[in-house]
C-alpha cells in the first residue's frame, strides 16, 4: 500500500482534524475546483507544482488525486489530470469570448449551447478540408432576450487539426449528444495555451430583406491551418453587433 509522507497538516485545516493527510490535501483541492481556480474541462498543475502549493509530497499528491477520481471529480488520461465539475467556466479579462459577438448586451437575454458529432455543412467541411459526410465537433448556439427582440444563432464547426491539439476541445466528444449543455465560451484560451496563435477573418453579408445579418468566422493558426469556421446571424432590425477585442500590452 502507498505510504503517506508524514508532514505538518496545511495552514487551512483545523487542528481536530483527524483525516489523513491525503484527504485533506483532497479537500483543498476540491475547494479550488469548486471556486473557479481550475475551471472545468482544465489541466490540473503537475503533481510537482501541487507538491510545492500545498507543502506536501507529490506522493501525497497523488493520493488526493486517487480521491478525488474515485469520486469522479478528476479524471485522468494521458495528457493530465483534469476537472470534470459542472459549472460556468472563469474568463481572462483578456480572453475573447466563445463565440465572438454572440452573445447579446441585453442583460435578460438566455443562452444555450450544445454540441454535436455530426457532419458539418457542406461549406464547413470545405472550409476545414474534411471528407464530405465526415464527422467532427460542432458547436450550436442560441441567444434569445425574453420579449422576443434581439435573436442571435451560431453554427461552429471545428477541424480535426483543433481537436487533435486542444485537448478541452476534445473531450467534449464524449459529451456531444445535443442536449447537454456545453459551455466554450474560453475555446480561444485554450487553443492559445496549446501554443496556437490565432487569426481570425469576419465577412459580413445581409441576409435576406436586410433585416438581419451573417458574420461568417474563419480562424486559423501560425501554420494556416484552419481550426473552426463560424456562421453567427444576428437579427440587426433592433439589435446592433458590438465587436470588442483588449490586447494586453507588449512585455
Amino acid at each position: 500500500m502507498a505510504r503517506t509522507t508524514p508532514l505538518d497538516p496545511p495552514l487551512d485545516s483545523p487542528p481536530d482534524d483527524d483525516r489523513p493527510l491525503y484527504g485533506r490535501i483532497a479537500a483543498l483541492l476540491l475547494d479550488e475546483l469548486r471556486d473557479g481556480t481550475v475551471p472545468p474541462g482544465e489541466r490540473l498543475p503537475g503533481e510537482r507544482h501541487l507538491a510545492a502549493h500545498f507543502g506536501v509530497s507529490r506522493e501525497t499528491v497523488r493520493q488526493a488525486l486517487e480521491v478525488l477520481r474515485r469520486g469522479g471529480l478528476v479524471a485522468t488520461d494521458r495528457r493530465g489530470s483534469h476537472a470534470t465539475l459542472p459549472g460556468r467556466p472563469v474568463e481572462a479579462p483578456e480572453s475573447l469570448t466563445f463565440p465572438v459577438g454572440a452573445r447579446s448586451a441585453d442583460p435578460c437575454a438566455v443562452d444555450r449551447s450544445t454540441v454535436t458529432w455530426e457532419p458539418p455543412p457542406p461549406e464547413h467541411a470545405q472550409a476545414l478540408g474534411l471528407a464530405p459526410h465526415r464527422p467532427t465537433l460542432v458547436h450550436h448556439y442560441l441567444s434569445a432576450t425574453p420579449d422576443g427582440r434581439s435573436l442571435r444563432t451560431a453554427l461552429t464547426s471545428f477541424s480535426p487539426v483543433a481537436l487533435a491539439e486542444v485537448a478541452e476541445l476534445a473531450r467534449y466528444r464524449g459529451r456531444a449528444d445535443g442536449a447537454t449543455p456545453a459551455q466554450l465560451r474560453r475555446a480561444y484560451d485554450w487553443m492559445r495555451k496549446a501554443g496556437l496563435a490565432l487569426h481570425h477573418r469576419d465577412a459580413i453579408t445581409q441576409v435576406g430583406d436586410a433585416s438581419s445579418v451573417r458574420v461568417t468566422r474563419r480562424v486559423h493558426d501560425q501554420y494556416a491551418r484552419p481550426l473552426e469556421i463560424t456562421d453567427l446571424v444576428v437579427d440587426a432590425e433592433r439589435d446592433t453587433l458590438v465587436y470588442e477585442f483588449t490586447l494586453p500590452a507588449a512585455g
